[in-house]
């Protein structure tokens, strides 16, 4: 169960966290002083931009949540299911970023979502000590 919450945290905070970024950096690079593209200027404006540092301490919320689930979950599961997030920023950047998304992209990402389906239900094994006080492999179903 807490790998399941700090997952869900992690995925939210990432998705949301990217979507302030672009958004934030979207509004800089509009600006006319910044129209022939990235400068020193525009990142110390970047710097001083509110919704940048809210996107940077969401990212830095999800590498936390994702080195917490590192530490008792395999990456074998934690990788993929973190990557549920590519379908949540599709959304975000297409509801509150106004970007076109076309039916492939949308495609893909409920493609990527099936393959997160399948690794969170695989088998899962980790090692116990049988009564004889040899490790063993065991094997279980997540699903």
């Amino acid at each position: 169960m807490k790998t399941a919450i700090v997952i869900t945290i992690a995925v939210l905070a990432q998705a949301v966290g990217n979507t302030l970024l672009s958004k934030g950096m979207k509004d800089i690079a509009s600006q006319p002083a910044f129209a022939d593209g990235f400068s020193l200027m525009m990142l110390l404006s970047a710097m001083q931009d509110p919704i940048i540092w809210a996107g940077i301490v969401l990212l830095i919320l999800f590498f936390a949540c994702f080195l917490s689930a590192l530490s008792w979950a395999d990456l074998s599961f934690v990788l993929p299911a973190t990557a549920s997030g590519y379908i949540l920023n599709v959304f975000l950047a297409h509801r509150y970023l106004a970007e076109p998304v076309s039916a492939s992209r949308w495609m893909g990402s409920v493609v990527i979502v099936l393959g997160i389906a399948l690794v969170a239900c695989s088998t899962k094994s980790s090692d116990v000590k049988r009564a004889d006080g040899k490790e063993a492999t065991e094997r279980s179903e997540t699903c």
